[in-house]
């Protein structure tokens, strides 16, 4: 059974940091390209960071780049984002996505991230 746990989220004042994990199961992680996505309220989901499967490759959105850093452990099954210099513009679902092909791709059940004062 495949499974994609993210943790991490929670209320953090603007400036503030967070570090994201998912957890996979279910799978072989180190196949798998990694991405995080986020969705505010109203709005559609958007690409936040991605990491190919070795971990050799990222891809950040420009909104979030030089402040956010994406990483995975393909023997803990796990893939991070670390989150700094939070902006309430950052307050979203975060998701993790796991993607092989168009019809082996996966994805987690979010993690709530508020940034508030």
């Amino acid at each position: 059974q495949v499974q994609l746990v993210e943790s991490g989220g929670g209320l953090v004042q603007p400036g503030g940091s967070l570090r994201l994990s998912c957890t996979a199961s279910g799978f072989t992680f180190s196949d798998y390209t990694m991405s995080w996505y986020r969705q505010a309220p109203g709005k559609g989901r958007e690409l936040v960071a991605a990491i190919t499967e070795l971990g050799g490759d990222t891809t950040y959105a420009d909104s979030v780049k030089g402040r956010f850093t994406i990483s995975r452990d393909n023997v803990k099954n796990t893939m991070y984002l670390q989150m700094n210099s939070l902006k309430p513009e950052d307050t979203a679902a975060y998701y993790c996505n796991a993607r092989r092909s168009a019809w082996q791709a996966y994805w987690g059940q979010g993690t709530q991230v508020t940034v508030s004062s």
